[in-house]
C-alpha cells in the first residue's frame, strides 16, 4: 500500500520489487511504503528515495566499469623446477683468485672437448642443401625418419615399425607427452628418488601427484622394489624408470630390470622408460633396454640424439611404443598423435638428417665417447674415495657421479646446500647439491669436463674437505665443550 508523505519523510522499503508504473508515479515525491501494515506506522527503515535524482543504492547496482585483471594460469603457478629454484637461491660467489670449474651442467658440449662426429654434421649439411626439409612435417614426424628410428631399435623380442615411433622436440617433450597421455589430474605417478627433477616439474604442472620410490646407494642405486610396490594404488598411472640414471650414473642389470617389470605386471601399471642415456654404459653392467625384457607390461620408451650423439641443442627425441599385448590399444596411440599436433613436431632439418645420423655414425665415435666418460668417472671416483668425509658411489654409465657427504664430519654445515655454497666461494668448484634431486647430503658431479679440469677440481675438493673436516676426536671435544 502506498501513502504519499511529505517531502523528507521516511520510507519503509518493501521486500518485493515495485512495478515500473508505481516508480513512475512516485517521481521525486517521498512515500511511506507498508507491506503488512495499514500505513499508520510511518517508518521501518529511514530511507529516502528520489527517482529522478542520484541514489547511492542505485549507483552501487550499476554495472562496474571493466578493469584489467590478467592473471597467470593455475598450471603456470603449479609449475616448479627444483634445480632452478634452489640454484637461484644459492650464494654463487666464486673465489676471484681461482677460475670457476662447473661440474654442475649436464650439457656435454659446454667445454668443447666432446664434439659430435663429422658424419653427423655432414648429414645436417646435406639435409639443408637438399632443400627438401624447409616446410612442415607431419606432427608425429616424417615417415622415413620414424622408420629409420624403428629400424635402429627394433629387435625380435620387441619389434618396431614406423607407426610405433613418434618424433618429439627432445627427450623432455617425449616424457611430457607420455605423462599427458597416461595421467589425468588427481592421479599419481611413481618416480625415483634421487631422480631427474623434470618428472616432478611436469607432473605438478598437470595436476598429477608425485610419489617417490627410493633408490639404494649401497646397491649401486637399485630400486627398493618393496617400497615401490607400497606406493601403488588405484590412481597410479605409470612408473618412471630412468636407466642409465641421471643423477646416479647407475646401470641396472637384466635381473633387476626383470624384477621391476614383474612389479609393474603384478600391479597392472605401465612403465615410462627414460632411456636417453641408453647404450652409454661403461662399467661391468651392460645396458639393456626394458622393452625386450617385457612380455606383458606396455612400455613407452623415451630417447633422443642429445646425449649419445652429443647434440642436445638440436632437440630431437622420440617415443617408442611397445605394446605387444595391445593393452594400450588405439586410445593411447591416438592420444599421443593428438598431443603431438600442438606444436607440429620437431625440427624438420634434423628429421631430414636423422636416417644418416643414426645409421652412419661410425662405431668408433661411440667408443671414444664412452672411453672418455669411463676414464673421467674412474679418475673422479678414485680421487674422491680417499677424501676424508666423502663417500662417492662408483658410476656405471651416463655422465654423472653421486658423492655422499658425512655431515657429522662437517658440523659447521647443516646440509649439502651450504656445503656446496662454501665450496664455490672458497674453491670456485660448482657441484649440484643433491637436494635438487630430493636426496640431501649428497652432491652430483658431471664427468664430461676435460681431464685436467677434473683433476684440478678433485684437488680443490680435497683441500676444501681437509680444511673443514672434523674427525671423531674433534667431535668428542665439541661434545665436551657443550
Amino acid at each position: 500500500t502506498l501513502f504519499r508523505s511529505p517531502p523528507g519523510a521516511a520510507l519503509d522499503l518493501p521486500s518485493r520489487a515495485r512495478s515500473s508504473e508505481h516508480l513512475e508515479a512516485m517521481q521525486s515525491d517521498s512515500y511511506v511504503i507498508s507491506v503488512n501494515g495499514n500505513g499508520l506506522c510511518p517508518t521501518v527503515l529511514d530511507v529516502h528515495v528520489n527517482i529522478n535524482g542520484s541514489n547511492p543504492l542505485m549507483e552501487k547496482m550499476k554495472p562496474k566499469k571493466p578493469r584489467w585483471a590478467v592473471r597467470a594460469s593455475e598450471a603456470s603457478k603449479r609449475t616448479f623446477n627444483p634445480i632452478r629454484a634452489l640454484v637461484d637461491s644459492m650464494k654463487l660467489e666464486p673465489n676471484p683468485n681461482k677460475p670457476m670449474i662447473a661440474l654442475s651442467i649436464g650439457d656435454p658440449t659446454v667445454f668443447g672437448n666432446l664434439p659430435t662426429d663429422d658424419k653427423v654434421i655432414l648429414a645436417m649439411k646435406n639435409a639443408i642443401d637438399s632443400g627438401k626439409y624447409n616446410g612442415y612435417a607431419p606432427a608425429v614426424g616424417h615417415h622415413a625418419s620414424r622408420a629409420a628410428v624403428a629400424k635402429y631399435y627394433s629387435c625380435p623380442e620387441a619389434p618396431l615399425e614406423a607407426k610405433d615411433v613418434i618424433l618429439t622436440s627432445g627427450c623432455s617433450q617425449a616424457i611430457e607427452l607420455c605423462l599427458e597421455v597416461l595421467a589425468n589430474p588427481g592421479q599419481n605417478i611413481l618416480i625415483p628418488r634421487p631422480g631427474f627433477s623434470l618428472y616432478k616439474t611436469l607432473a605438478l604442472s598437470m595436476g598429477v601427484e608425485v610419489k617417490m620410490y627410493n633408490l639404494l646407494p649401497e646397491k649401486s642405486w637399485e630400486i627398493d622394489l618393496k617400497h615401490l610396490e607400497s606406493l601403488v594404488d588405484d590412481k597410479t598411472a605409470c612408473i618412471i624408470v630412468n636407466n642409465p640414471s641421471n643423477p646416479c650414473g647407475s646401470v641396472y642389470s637384466r635381473a633387476h630390470l626383470k624384477k621391476i617389470i614383474g612389479a609393474a605386471a603384478k600391479n597392472c601399471v605401465p612403465i615410462l622408460a627414460d632411456e636417453i642415456y641408453g647404450d652409454m654404459g661403461f662399467g661391468d653392467t651392460r645396458f639393456e633396454a626394458m622393452a625386450p625384457l617385457s612380455t606383458t607390461v606396455p612400455i613407452l620408451s623415451c630417447g633422443g640424439l642429445a646425449k649419445r650423439w652429443l647434440v642436445p641443442g638440436w632437440r630431437m627425441g622420440w617415443i617408442l611404443i611397445h605394446d605387444r599385448k595391445d593393452i594400450f590399444g588405439n586410445e593411447i596411440r591416438d592420444g599421443l598423435v593428438s598431443l603431438s599436433q600442438r606444436i607440429l613436431g620437431p625440427c624438420t632439418i634434423v628429421q631430414g638428417a636423422l636416417e644418416h645420423i643414426i645409421h652412419r655414425t661410425p662405431q668408433e665415435f661411440y667408443q671414444n665417447t664412452i672411453s672418455f666418460l669411463k676414464s673421467n668417472a674412474d679418475l673422479c671416483y678414485t680421487e674422491l674415495s680417499t677424501v676424508p668425509g666423502l663417500r662417492p658411489v662408483r658410476p656405471e654409465g651416463a655422465m654423472y657421479l653421486m658423492v655422499g657427504i658425512k655431515m657429522e664430519c662437517f658440523p659447521e654445515f647443516e646440509s649439502d646446500v651450504p656445503f656446496t655454497e662454501r665450496l664455490i666461494s672458497e674453491q670456485s668448484v660448482f657441484c649440484l647439491p643433491a637436494t635438487c634431486f630430493e636426496y640431501p647430503n649428497y652432491f652430483r658431479i658431471v664427468v664430461t669436463v676435460p681431464e685436467e679440469m677434473m683433476l684440478q677440481a678433485c684437488s680443490r675438493i680435497r683441500e676444501f674437505c681437509q680444511k673443514h673436516y672434523q674427525g671423531q676426536e674433534a667431535l668428542l671435544d665439541l661434545e665436551c665443550d657443550k
